[in-house]
């Protein structure tokens, strides 16, 4: 192996430990609220620039840049091939990890399903109901408690999904190796809330799963 060729491969490593270590989406996904991203990398929210996400991705653009000179030959198919397999990656080790060394709340995946809708009912009544399918990957029972999280997308400040909040949080078990579809319905009182949604329907919920001190957040 010539010099370029092995600086090119080594790089190659070293970026892509740096992106399991730091960015891997466990025990939060690490989107949630990214207003722009590249390759999986987060590159900003509503609190400004993902620092981590920007390294990353110039790592990626390096490492690219290094493959293509470290090969001789078929430098185009060989970089396309790597885009390909690198997009699908993060997933199937998610699903991996989780099948097979992750525990408790670790093991709950969330393919972001889930509606949540909320008609007015009366002056200060909110008929809120929410719907998600959430699945335990590991062979033991998992229990947590479930809260809703707002989209960052919210303008304002308004309050849409997690008023299904003033109901809960809500205590659930999923089986070992379940799939557990999720209906939730709640009258809501809202008088102490001035500035929350009147109405509508949302189709980008947020979650979090609660187990005593440990968290996690989903979308």
């Amino acid at each position: 192996m010539d010099d370029k060729k092995q600086i090119g491969t080594h790089y190659f490593v070293c970026y892509f430990s740096y992106m399991y270590v730091f960015i891997f989406p466990i025990p939060n996904n690490a989107m949630l609220g990214a207003h722009f991203t590249f390759m999986s990398f987060p590159l900003s929210n509503h609190d400004g620039y993902i620092f981590l996400g920007i390294i990353g991705s110039v790592l990626f653009v390096i490492a690219m840049i290094l493959l293509g000179i470290g090969m001789k030959k078929y430098h185009w198919r060989t970089i396309i091939i790597v885009v390909l397999v690198y997009s699908f990656l993060p997933n199937i080790l998610i699903t991996i990890y989780q099948e097979t060394l992750a525990s408790g709340i670790a093991a709950i995946s969330y393919d972001n399903n889930g509606e949540c809708s909320f008609e007015s009912v009366g002056q200060d009544l909110l008929d809120g109901e929410c719907h998600l399918v959430l699945h335990n990957r590991s062979n033991e029972d998992v229990s947590f408690e479930l809260e809703f999280i707002d989209s960052p997308y919210m303008e304002d400040g308004v309050r849409m999904e997690s008023l299904m909040n003033l109901a809960g949080p809500y205590p659930m078990t999923i089986e070992a190796n379940q799939k557990k579809p999720i209906q939730l319905k709640e009258l809501l009182e809202v008088s102490d809330d001035p500035n929350h949604i009147e109405e509508g329907t949302s189709y980008d919920v947020h979650i979090k799963l609660m187990d005593g001190k440990k968290a996690r957040s989903l979308s």
